[in-house]
C-alpha cells in the first residue's frame, strides 16, 4: 500500500490518475491533492478519497476541515512529508519543478506527467537524482512505452529511440488554412483526452518536441538518435531499435490511464478492466515522416534541446505565454511559433544553468514573450 500525493489533481491527468487509484483500492491510498484554480473540484475530490492534505492556490481558503496548505510553498511541503511514498507530478509548465525536485530530495519516487519540468532543468533534475536517494519514472505515453520497452535490455544495446506523434487536432487541414484556427477547433483532438495547454501543443507538435528532449534525460540518449515519426492511430506509442537491428514497440489504445497505472504499479502490472486492443478492429496502422516546415515549433523545440544550458527553459515559458494567448483569442495559432522564435532569438543563456538561472530565465522569457504579444 503506497501514500500518493497528485499535484495537479483537477487537471486531465490528475483525474484519469484518481480514476486508477479508484480502480485499485486495495494498493494505493491518496494521502494529499494540489490544484490551483479549481478548488471546488478539489473539495468534492478530498470528500471523496478522504483525503488528508490539500493544497491550493496562494489566495484561496481551506478546502473544508481537511488540513490546507497554499501555493508552491504548501505543494513543497506536502511532497517532503514522511508519509508520503509517491508523487504523481501533473501540473502544466513550470510550476512542476521546485515540488519535483524537494521530493526527489525528499527520496521519494515521483511519476511525472508535466513536460516542462525535465525539458527546463534536465541536468539539474539529474543532479539530483545521483545525490539523493528520490526516483524518477514518466507517465507520458511515450516516454512509459520506451520505459517498458528497455526493461532487462543492456543499457549499451540501445541504439535509437523513435517518439510517435498523431498530429493533434489538426493534421487534416492544409499549411495555409492553420492560420484562422480557432481555439475550439485546436482543442478537438481525433484520439487523446488531455488538457487544453497539452492540446494545443499536440496541435503545434511542440509537445512532441519537448519529448525528445525528455527522452534525452529519461534515458540517457543524445537528442540525435531520438525520432519522431507521424502516426494518427495513437496505437504504437513508442519503438525503440537496438544494436543488433531488432526493433521493439508498445502498443494499447490511447488511455492514459495505461501508463499512470504502469508508472504507479511497476515492477508489477495491475490487473484491469479497460478495453483491450483489438488489432483486428484497428485495421492498419500508418507512419510517415514529419513535414518540418508544417510544424516549425517542433524543429524549434529540437534546436532548444541541442543548445541546452537555460534554451529549454525559455522556450517553455514562452510557449506557456503564446499558447495562452491563442486560447484567450489574441493571436494566431500560426502566431505561436513565431513568438517562440523571437524569444529564443532574444535569450541570452546563463553561464551556470542552476536553478536560480532557470527560474530567471523562464521569468525574462515571460518578460520577453509579453513584449512581443503587446508589440
Amino acid at each position: 500500500m503506497r501514500n500518493v500525493v497528485i499535484l495537479g489533481s483537477t487537471g486531465s491527468i490528475g483525474r484519469q490518475t484518481l480514476d486508477v487509484i479508484r480502480r485499485q483500492p486495495n494498493r494505493i491510498r491518496l494521502y494529499g491533492l494540489a490544484a490551483k484554480r479549481n478548488v471546488e473540484l478539489l473539495r468534492r475530490q478530498v470528500e471523496a478519497f478522504d483525503v488528508a492534505v490539500a493544497v491550493t492556490g496562494d489566495d484561496s481558503g481551506p478546502v473544508g476541515s481537511t488540513e490546507t496548505l497554499q501555493g508552491e510553498e504548501g505543494m513543497v511541503d506536502l511532497v517532503q512529508r514522511p508519509e508520503v511514498d509517491l508523487v504523481v507530478v501533473a501540473t502544466v509548465g513550470a510550476a512542476g519543478l521546485l515540488p519535483t525536485i524537494a521530493a526527489l530530495d525528499a527520496g521519494k519516487l515521483v511519476a511525472l506527467a508535466n513536460k516542462e519540468t525535465l525539458v527546463m532543468a534536465g541536468d539539474l533534475i539529474r543532479q539530483h537524482l545521483r545525490e539523493r536517494d528520490g526516483t524518477l519514472v514518466p507517465i507520458d505515453s511515450e516516454h512509459s512505452a520506451i520505459w517498458q520497452c528497455i526493461q532487462g535490455e543492456p543499457d549499451a544495446a540501445l541504439e535509437r529511440v523513435t517518439l510517435t506523434a498523431s498530429g493533434g487536432a489538426l493534421r487534416h487541414l492544409s499549411k495555409d488554412e492553420l492560420a484562422n484556427v480557432t481555439p475550439e477547433q485546436a482543442l478537438r483532438h481525433p484520439t487523446w483526452s488531455m488538457g487544453p495547454k497539452v492540446t494545443v501543443d499536440s496541435a503545434t507538435l511542440l509537445n512532441k518536441g519537448l519529448e525528445v528532449i525528455e527522452a534525452k534525460y529519461l534515458f540517457d540518449v543524445p537528442i540525435e538518435k531520438v525520432d519522431v515519426v507521424m502516426h494518427p492511430q495513437s496505437i504504437v506509442h513508442s519503438l525503440v531499435t537496438f544494436a543488433d537491428s531488432s526493433v521493439k514497440a508498445q502498443l494499447g489504445l490511447p488511455d492514459m490511464r495505461l501508463p499512470i497505472q504502469y508508472a504507479l504499479s511497476h515492477p508489477d502490472r495491475w490487473p484491469d478492466d479497460l478495453t483491450r486492443l483489438n488489432l483486428a478492429e484497428v485495421g492498419s496502422l500508418t507512419f510517415a515522416p514529419v513535414d518540418f516546415d508544417r510544424y516549425p515549433a517542433l524543429h524549434l523545440a529540437i534546436e532548444a534541446g541541442r543548445a541546452g544550458n537555460t534554451y529549454p527553459a525559455a522556450l517553455c515559458a514562452a510557449d506557456e505565454v503564446a499558447v495562452d494567448a491563442f486560447l484567450a483569442g489574441r493571436i494566431r495559432f500560426t502566431d505561436i511559433p513565431r513568438v517562440l522564435e523571437g524569444v529564443l532569438e532574444a535569450h541570452i543563456p546563463c553561464r551556470d544553468a542552476n536553478l536560480d538561472g532557470i527560474i530567471n530565465a523562464d521569468r525574462e522569457a515571460r518578460s520577453v514573450a509579453g513584449r512581443f504579444l503587446s508589440g
